[in-house]
């Protein structure tokens, strides 16, 4: 159950590879060796409509949100957080070193009473390994 979503400003896509950034960011999640490969998802949503800070029409955002299942430590989610976090802020350096551009990542954890998931791919992938 990681899943990363994206939401961003309009006009980004003109300016980062969203589809680049998504699986750079898969990569990353995979490679903190805490989340399950047939859980991790990463979706890209833009905003069609947004205003950020000022209104300036050059301002841009990314807000990333991972929601992940009940069950690991607080310094494991910081320590894989802090992972995709570098990834995020390394793939957009650029947009970063310009005074429009904010990115943000929050971890949410996801109460298991109230989370219902059906999801073959945990099977296939172990048999398959």
């Amino acid at each position: 159950m990681p899943h990363l979503k994206l939401e961003y400003s309009p006009g980004l896509e003109a300016l980062a590879n969203i589809q680049a950034l998504c699986d750079v960011l898969h990569a990353a999640m995979s490679a903190a060796g805490v989340f399950p490969l047939a859980g991790i998802r990463v979706r890209a949503h833009r905003c069609d409509a947004a205003s950020v800070a000022d209104r300036h029409p050059d301002n841009h955002f990314l807000a990333m949100e991972l929601s992940v299942g009940a069950g690991r430590s607080k310094p494991v989610l910081a320590e894989a957080g802090e992972a995709v976090f570098a990834v995020a802020r390394d793939t957009l350096a650029d947009l970063l070193d310009s005074p429009h551009f904010a990115l943000s990542l929050e971890i949410r954890e996801i109460d298991p009473d109230l989370s219902w998931k059906a999801n073959p791919i945990h099977a296939r992938l172990k048999a398959e390994s």
